[in-house]
């Protein structure tokens, strides 16, 4: 399988896109740390995984960047670090810039930038001491398509998306590759979030739809695909890149 022997650890990986990636890394034979702030959920998505690897749950907060480097550092330790993949993130109630809580746009920036920031800051010394390794975040479809009452969202998405172009081109020469998945609208629970804010859920889900070429949402398992071709030696020639997984919506 493509990831005998590897360990992968996954940030917010509960539910949606980061749990369908650690059952796909887990089918494809990795160890996977998979880590959440989310415990009870952590702990039953580890149970569920596939495989006869010893997968493990470490409760994570990844702005929290001194928690962030211990769970690296001792999973590095044990076991090396093949795979990051910097998927933990939030939204937030859709507003106009001049209407949203400059409280929540420090949080959305923490979660998504910080967080990003913090997983490639612990992974990167340890990638580069072994030669190698992959890192993954996850930006979104606002990472190049700037959303309207989104603004705090799609600054955030933006910028990691740009920050990962940056690690690729740094870390290149010691053989660390770096890329970003940008997923448009996936059923999630942050969707679900996000769609409950519409006076009715299922006109706005329908809507929203029928705005994909393909006329579907995404699932989550169809980004951990592309997420785990990233990381593989299929992609062994690709660094710096964003790609977009949206169903055609970029192209509207």
């Amino acid at each position: 399988m493509e990831f005998d022997n590897d360990t992968v650890l996954v940030t917010g990986a509960a539910s949606g896109i980061g749990r369908a990636t650690c059952e796909r890394f887990a089918e494809e034979g990795a160890q996977v740390m998979v880590t959440d702030v989310n415990t009870p959920g952590g702990e039953e998505a580890v149970a569920a995984l596939p495989g006869d690897a010893d997968h493990e749950f470490h409760e994570l907060d990844v702005t929290d960047a001194e928690r962030f480097h211990e769970v690296v550092d001792d999973a590095a330790e044990r076991h090396g670090l093949d795979v990051i993949v910097n998927n933990a993130g939030t939204g937030h109630p859709s507003s106009f810039v001049e209407d949203t809580d400059e409280s929540m746009r420090d949080f959305v920036l923490r979660v998504n930038v910080e967080g990003v920031w913090n997983g490639c800051h612990a992974a990167l010394p340890h990638m580069k001491e072994q030669g190698g390794g992959a890192i993954v975040n996850v930006g979104s479809l606002a990472s190049i398509r700037g959303l309207p009452r989104q603004a705090a969202y799609s600054l955030s998405k933006g910028a990691v998306l740009n920050f990962t172009r940056a690690v690729a081109a740094e870390a290149g020469p010691d053989g660390v590759r770096a890329n970003t998945v940008c997923p448009g609208f996936t059923d999630t629970p942050l969707l679900e979030q996000f769609l409950a804010q519409a006076d009715d859920a299922e006109e706005a889900r329908a809507k929203l739809r029928d705005d994909y070429p393909l006329g579907r949402l995404g699932e989550p398992e169809e980004i951990a695909d592309c997420i785990l071709f990233l990381a593989s030696d299929w992609a062994s020639w690709v660094t710096g890149h964003g790609l977009v997984v949206d169903g055609g919506y970029a192209t509207t």
